[in-house]
Parts: structure tokens; C-alpha cells; sequence
């Protein structure tokens, strides 16, 4: 059975049950559902035209996995995917990085791509899935990085220190536990490191708030709500009906999740 027709099964089995499928809140479940879809058919076809390769953004060309083990495929293969960060990661590189820790690699986005941007830097991915971690060594692989990306599993608040020095950026990713992590108070290198986290709203209410409190001493704090996404759409999607061309660049977001760019007051006074 297709994905088209585990819609439709799904689409049928849901009018069978309550609550009413006429509900708002059941309506854009049925929406996000039949949103999913369409997008799907969006990757195929994005695939099929450009193969398995980032069309443009900082991480141009690097070729890709099957999927995205968390969130959105065709925004990442498009190169417009969390595009608000792509200036910050291109001065950051510009500047000099000898490190990227990035936890919560899921399948590599970030890991290889920042391998790719900064070819002296060592990575080193954490995730906790199983299924990401092979992901992302499989692209480590696919894109000649596998010598400079080390792929491990968790990451506690102290573990921080065995990274300490300078040109150390630290992104995060990790659904929330954000508040539970980037603890200065307890892995004091990270005063002198960049750190660029996506504050989970949606799951840690005041999470940003927080943080930015948490590093105002130490650091120049930048909130970056998710822009509009303005990147050139190739032309066969342009050629395509609007909702195609929102869809392809939708990130599937629950609710807000600002980005914290945070520089430290050490490197940049």
C-alpha cells in the first residue's frame, strides 16, 4: 500500500470514530495529514528532476539520505530549510571554526553540511535515535566527511568541557531539552563558545526567555523568529500551483520555535 492510499485508509477510518471529524481541531489534523501527502509528492518530484542533492543555501550540493529522520524533507533538499540561520553560519565560517558539536543531528543536515562549509573543522553529532545516528554516518559517507564527523550518542551538561577552546560552535536542536542542557553554571566553557539553539516553545513554554537570561552575561543574545522563506524556487515548481510552492518549503512546525544566536562577549566585545 501506497502513502496515497494509507491517506485515504487513514481519511476513511477517522469519519468511523469520534470525536466529529468536523471539529476544528480534528479538521487540521485531517489537514496537516493530507499536507504531509502533497509533500511527499513534492520530494518525488524534486527528486526526480535533481537527484538527492541540496539545490542551493550554504550546504549546496551536498547529496542526501533517503530522509529526513525528524521534520521536513523537500525545505532541506530545496536549501531553504531554517534559512534565517544561513548568514550566521556563513560568518561563523568566515571567522574560523575548529569545532561544530551539534546535538540533535538527526540524519546530518547540519553536521555534514557544516563539514562541507568549514573543511578544517572536526564535527561531532550526537543523537539518540539509532536510526539518525546510522543516517547521518551513511551521508558522512555519501559526501566524504566520515574522517572529520564523529557520531555519538547523548550529551550531558558537564560533557561541554571536553570541547572547551577557542572557535567552538555548539548547535542544538533537541526538542525542548534546551532548558536541560546548556547549563553555564555547570560546563562553564560555554561561556566562550557560539551557540546556536532552537528554543522549543511548543514543548518548554519560556524556554527562549530563559536562556537568553542565562547567557546575558556572557554572551550577545540575537531571538530569530522563522522568516519568510525568499530563496528562488527551481522553475518547474514556480510553474506550479501556489499551495505546491508553500508546501515544498513548509518545515512542518507545531508552534514557535525561535532560534537563539547566541556570540560570546569574550571573542566578540
Amino acid at each position: 500500500m501506497n502513502y496515497a492510499e494509507n491517506v485515504v485508509r487513514w481519511l476513511r477510518e477517522r469519519l468511523d470514530r469520534g470525536p466529529p471529524l468536523a471539529e476544528p481541531k480534528e479538521l487540521n489534523l485531517a489537514l496537516r495529514v493530507l499536507a504531509l501527502w502533497r509533500a511527499s509528492l513534492i520530494v518525488d518530484a524534486f527528486v526526480a528532476r535533481h537527484g538527492r542533492k541540496v539545490l542551493q543555501g550554504p550546504f549546496a550540493g551536498m547529496v542526501y539520505v533517503q530522509g529526513a529522520t525528524e521534520g521536513a524533507l523537500a525545505p532541506r533538499l530545496l536549501g531553504t530549510y531554517e534559512a534565517e540561520l544561513h548568514p550566521y553560519l556563513l560568518a561563523l565560517v568566515a571567522e574560523g571554526l575548529d569545532c561544530v558539536i551539534d546535538v540533535g543531528c538527526a540524519e546530518g543536515y547540519y553536521a555534514v553540511g557544516m563539514a562541507l562549509l568549514a573543511p578544517g573543522a572536526k564535527i561531532h553529532a550526537f543523537d539518540t535515535s539509532p536510526e539518525a545516528r546510522a543516517a547521518c554516518a551513511q551521508m558522512a559517507e555519501l559526501n566524504g566527511v566520515s574522517d572529520r564527523v564523529t557520531i555519538g550518542e547523548t550529551v550531558k551538561p558537564e560533557d561541554f568541557e571536553a570541547f572547551a577552546g577557542p572557535g567552538r560552535l555548539v548547535l542544538m536542536d533537541v526538542e525542548g531539552a534546551e532548558d536541560d542542557l546548556l547549563r553555564p553554571d555547570i560546563s562553564p566553557a560555554l561561556a566562550h563558545m557560539h551557540i546556536i539553539v532552537e528554543a522549543h516553545e511548543v514543548y518548554r513554554p519560556g524556554v527562549a526567555a530563559r536562556l537568553a537570561e542565562r547567557f546575558a552575561a556572557t554572551h550577545h543574545v540575537t531571538e530569530l523568529p522563522m522568516g519568510g522563506r525568499t530563496l528562488p524556487l527551481p522553475d518547474w515548481l514556480m510553474a506550479s500551483n501556489h499551495l505546491d510552492q508553500l508546501l515544498a518549503v513548509w518545515e512542518w512546525r507545531l508552534g514557535p520555535t525561535p532560534w537563539l544566536v547566541m556570540r560570546p562577549k569574550s571573542l566578540n566585545p
